[in-house]
């Protein structure tokens, strides 16, 4: 399963232990580069231990490092319209602001302010959208006499989304009925109908900051405005992380411990990209591997299953399912079975995060 973020240069090396170029000046990523990345889940590593797995694979995230941009990008400014094309096929928006200062690494504004760096990207972004909405209408407006019997409330619905669009607002924030069939038509194709995540990147000696909703600090300022967004917030010194990419695992867990920090920042913003995709793990464990795999939240089971194997989907039966905390209560997949707490499930059943699955299926 691929889901995709833009992320910053120096940020996303650390995170796919790349070696990606990444300069001390701004925009120097022209190609976006991509790398995937495993999920941490130590409920992967406790169920391969109990069923004595021979391999272990972990689901996986794809990050994005994508240009950045300068204000004047929705009209084709710098990298303008690369980067927007580049953006278009992500599924979220991870936005790196810099909350540090060090005058060997250029500001392109030449000064710290992440409200107003956060301001230019969503600004641009904006506009773009409302381009696409003005174009659309228009579009839609041409094909009322051919008897579209949906043109009207088409042009309706693309009005009020461009009303919101032009008081400045995301296109996440435009509430409608997601019953209209042709909502999900019109919203999938703008910038800022994806979720987003705010990333503070800060300087090493922040790394433990415990954020504030008073904005009295750069990295408060982010925090209150993902809060004010309802969006992901993360708080990452890409100094450190970078730092961690160049060490081997025994060494990353002492550093760690060192700067007292339990989790590393990228590991946080992985976990914070998998919550902003509305995303969840469900296992297949046995002797062989240990697998962990990826569905959207309310996902039925036989599209989960396609998720392994496009025929356990078609031919799909039913599915066995064990909870997290029922198979570690159990210790094994017959136990389970032994205690009653491997239910059989079928076709309408909804995946839940940490179920452990078996299919069974007839082609």
């Amino acid at each position: 399963n691929e889901t995709f973020f833009d992320t910053g240069s120096y940020i996303f090396n650390a995170l796919t232990s790349g070696k990606a170029a990444s300069e001390n000046f701004p925009f120097c990523t022209i190609e976006p580069n991509t790398g995937v990345v495993p999920v941490p889940d130590p409920r992967l590593t406790k169920l391969a231990e109990l069923a004595k797995s021979a391999k272990i694979i972990p689901t996986q995230i794809t990050f994005v490092d994508i240009a950045g941009l300068i204000k004047g990008a929705s009209q084709g400014e710098g990298l303008g319209n690369q980067f927007l094309g580049h953006i278009r096929n992500v599924d979220a928006i991870a936005h790196v602001v810099r909350c540090f200062e060090d005058g060997d690494i250029i500001h392109v504004e030449g000064s710290i302010d992440p409200l107003r760096d956060i301001d230019t990207i969503e600004t641009e972004l904006v506009l773009s959208d409302l381009q696409s909405c003005e174009k659309t209408s228009e579009r839609v407006s041409k094909t009322i006499k051919s008897g579209d019997k949906d043109a009207k409330a088409k042009i309706e619905f693309l009005e009020k989304l461009i009303k919101h669009l032009g008081s400045g607002k995301l296109a996440n924030s435009f509430e409608f009925d997601d019953t209209i069939e042709f909502a999900e038509e019109l919203m999938a194709p703008l910038l800022t109908a994806k979720p987003f995540v705010y990333v503070a990147n800060v300087h090493e000696s922040n790394i433990n900051y415990s954020p504030k909703l008073d904005g009295s600090s750069p990295i408060d300022q982010v925090y209150k405005h993902a809060q004010s967004k309802n969006a992901g917030f993360v708080i990452i010194s890409g100094k450190v992380e970078a730092e961690l990419a160049e060490l081997n695992q025994a060494e990353r867990v002492e550093f760690l411990k060192e700067i007292g920090v339990e989790v590393t920042g990228l590991d946080r913003l992985v976990l914070a990209g998998y919550k902003a995709l509305d995303l969840v793990t469900f296992f297949t464990i046995g002797p062989k591997e240990a697998h962990a795999w990826t569905v959207r939240k309310g996902t039925k089971a036989p599209a989960t299953a396609g998720k392994i194997h496009s025929d356990f989907e078609k031919g799909f039966i039913r599915a066995e399912v064990i909870g997290y905390d029922d198979y570690i209560t159990a210790g094994s997949e017959a136990k389970a079975r032994e205690l009653g707490t491997l239910r059989v499930e079928g076709k309408e059943y909804i995946t839940t995060d940490g179920d452990v699955m078996h299919f069974r299926f007839n082609v």
